[in-house]
């Protein structure tokens, strides 16, 4: 497919330290390789934070991006003593920007102890839920929480578009990578929607592997893996180690992509110290810009670019410092020139790969919610915060308890119950989780948890309460690592 007829209009946000540089030599790559780009540039980042945006991300950057739904971004840095947020977070965020996808492919005349193992594969990684919901809290002076937030409809998303992005560049496997043996509400979500959605698409193999012994598998044998889908941390841990095994974050692209808008991006960091040498590579953000030019449909000037791209990387002529042989390094407006001499050229070393649009589903933009057959209320979790010792604290709660329709079932203190007493030695916090079992089901157990908040609260702090749940039957909590059977 050729470029179209009518330019596409592009938000372009430089950036911070070497961003400028290297978003100025990828734009005139794509100029003299033919793409027909409009440029809006905008501005986020450090010199957004100077302004006093908190957010990074000025609200005539955000109208940019939500007229022209496509962005091109450079290597954005938080200073210290500015802002409170990333900008780069904040961006996907707004934008909804739910999938963050990293090629891992080898790169001809990169050295990495990994050349020649003919690496080539996809990381899709959730990009606005788990821990980076931000949801933390000090529960005591000396205790923070951070709570991991995954939803059904957010694995559903990731998933689909791990599987619709396989079948637009011809994959064939798609592994679910999850910490499902330890986080079985959270993490066991993942896998048991992506083990559903990829029964629909029967052309691809599917697999689940714990995320731990993906790490390990993608540094033995990262051969074996075509496309790999993760919640939002696990992806952003194993997508850094991936763009090891081909070369590092600076020669790595990435995109997000949402619904409505997409942002293609260096994932590598702005280099204040090199910043206005003339020296930065541009090789990620061009990269990225290759993804762009397929997904605004002009996949024709892609291939022309990242195949230049390759010779040029091939011939080992004309490269920066940073790729180059020791003492051989040139600027970047050298390789630049270099890599726009070579257009036209086609690498015989990297393998061809025939890329399709990404055949997208639309979400629905009401929100999700999925219904339960019934639900009934068995417990309640209340976190304590106090120094007293577990038998004492036990002996207490229990006694509160006492004349409502809770039961105290087990204290914990960071997960290793401490009462009753199992034996052995736990390390003990200020913070405790007593969990309080229902005589019997409530039709409606508000009254119940208040009174015992109240009884709880007038000689001792909680600071949080959640209730155990049971839906369709099935308990909706998760069991103490070594919780004993319900005793109330």
């Amino acid at each position: 497919m050729d470029a179209s007829p009518t330019p596409t209009t592009v938000t372009a946000i430089a950036g911070d330290g070497i961003g400028p540089e290297v978003m100025r030599a990828t734009q005139a790559v794509l100029a003299a390789a033919g793409a027909r780009i409009e440029w809006q540039d905008a501005v986020a980042g450090a010199e957004a934070f100077r302004k006093g945006v908190g957010s990074g991300a000025p609200q005539e950057t955000l109208d940019s991006i939500a007229a022209t739904r496509v962005a091109l971004k450079g290597p954005l840095e938080t200073p210290v003593g500015f802002g409170e947020k990333s900008a780069n977070v904040t961006l996907r965020k707004v934008f909804e920007m739910y999938a963050n996808i990293r090629p891992v492919r080898e790169i001809p005349g990169i050295r990495t102890p990994f050349a020649g193992r003919g690496i080539d594969f996809v990381v899709v990684r959730e990009n606005v839920e788990d821990l980076y919901a931000g949801i933390e809290h000090m529960q005591t002076p000396g205790v923070a929480q951070c709570l991991k937030v995954i939803t059904e409809a957010g694995c559903e998303r990731i998933v689909a578009m791990a599987a619709a992005l396989a079948e637009a560049e011809g994959r064939r496997k798609v592994t679910v990578a999850t910490k499902a043996n330890i986080m079985k509400l959270t993490e066991g979500l993942m896998k048991r929607v992506g083990e559903r959605v990829l029964k629909e698409h029967p052309s691809l193999v599917h697999e689940h592997m714990i995320v731990d012994n993906a790490a390990h598998q993608m540094v033995v044998r990262p051969e074996q893996f075509d496309v790999c889908v993760m919640t939002n941390m696990n992806g952003d841990i194993l997508s850094d180690l991936a763009a090891g095994l081909v070369g590092g974050l600076g020669v790595a692209p990435s995109a997000n992509i949402g619904d409505e808008v997409a942002m293609f991006e260096a994932v590598h960091g702005s280099a204040p110290q090199i910043a206005g040498q003339g020296l930065a590579n541009p090789t990620a953000l061009l990269l990225s810009a290759v993804m762009m030019l397929r997904h605004i449909g002009d996949f024709a000037t892609a291939r022309r670019v990242e195949h230049a791209l390759y010779v040029t990387l091939e011939e080992g002529r004309d490269l920066t410092g940073d790729i180059a042989a020791p003492g051989q390094g040139v600027g970047t407006d050298a390789y630049v020139a270099r890599v726009i001499a070579n257009l036209g050229r086609e690498s015989a070393r990297v393998p061809a790969r025939d890329y399709r649009p990404i055949a997208m589903r639309h979400w629905p933009a009401a929100p999700f919610a999925k219904p339960a057959g019934s639900r009934e209320v068995v417990g309640a979790d209340v976190f304590i915060e106090t120094t007293e010792d577990p038998a004492a604290l036990g002996a207490a709660l229990a006694a509160l308890a006492e004349g409502t329709p809770f039961a105290l079932q087990t204290i914990a203190s960071r997960g290793a119950q401490v009462w009753p007493p199992q034996g052995g030695t736990t390390f003990l916090v200020d913070q405790f989780r007593a969990r309080f079992r229902l005589r019997a089901p409530a039709a409606d157990p508000n009254p119940a948890v208040l009174e015992l908040l109240g009884r709880i609260g007038q000689g001792r702090r909680w600071m949080h309460v959640e209730l155990l749940q049971r839906f369709d039957g099935v308990d909706a909590f998760s069991k103490a690592q070594d919780e004993i059977t319900a005793r109330a």
